[in-house]
């Protein structure tokens, strides 16, 4: 089951693609939006991170952390190349239990569905989707969203 909106948000530790580690109380006060996605390298993957990374204007709005099952050095060399100016935070070990938590885990496939998930300041999800596996989201839909967090 999908974590619903007007929860309070599960938290998690974890390590982004540099190593450093990432829990999500610490962005406490700002709005966060989790972009769980399948695979790095993924053809649909890649069109939705470069389509966040090429919006400045959304990214200045909120903390994004992108979360797939892939491991950590595997992020690392997905971010390089694509020249990613978030965190892709690593949920590969215990496997799939970030993406579990949020109920955006396909045991079936082993990796994250794709689901993203609007987080107020006081960690409570505001707004969430979750698209087909061959189906890329829209980040006009997060501009959208984070606006009404605004309001």
């Amino acid at each position: 089951m999908t974590a619903a909106v007007g929860t309070r948000a599960p938290d998690f530790s974890t390590r982004d693609q540099h190593g450093a580690e990432i829990r999500l109380d610490q962005y406490a006060g700002r709005p966060v939006v989790l972009v769980f996605y399948p695979y790095a390298f993924s053809g649909v993957c890649t069109s939705e991170l470069t389509a966040l990374r090429d919006r400045p204007d959304l990214l200045a709005t909120a903390d994004f952390l992108a979360i797939s099952c892939d491991p950590m050095f595997t992020l690392r060399a997905y971010s390089d190349a694509e020249r990613l100016g978030f965190s892709l935070l690593t949920d590969f070990w215990p496997h799939g239990a970030i993406a579990s938590s949020y109920g955006a885990f396909d045991p079936d496939r082993g990796c994250a569905r794709r689901a993203t998930f609007v987080i107020d300041g006081s960690g409570v999800i505001r707004w969430s989707v979750v698209n087909a596996m061959p189906e890329a989201r829209n980040p006009d839909d997060y501009a959208e969203a984070l606006a009404g967090l605004r309001s």
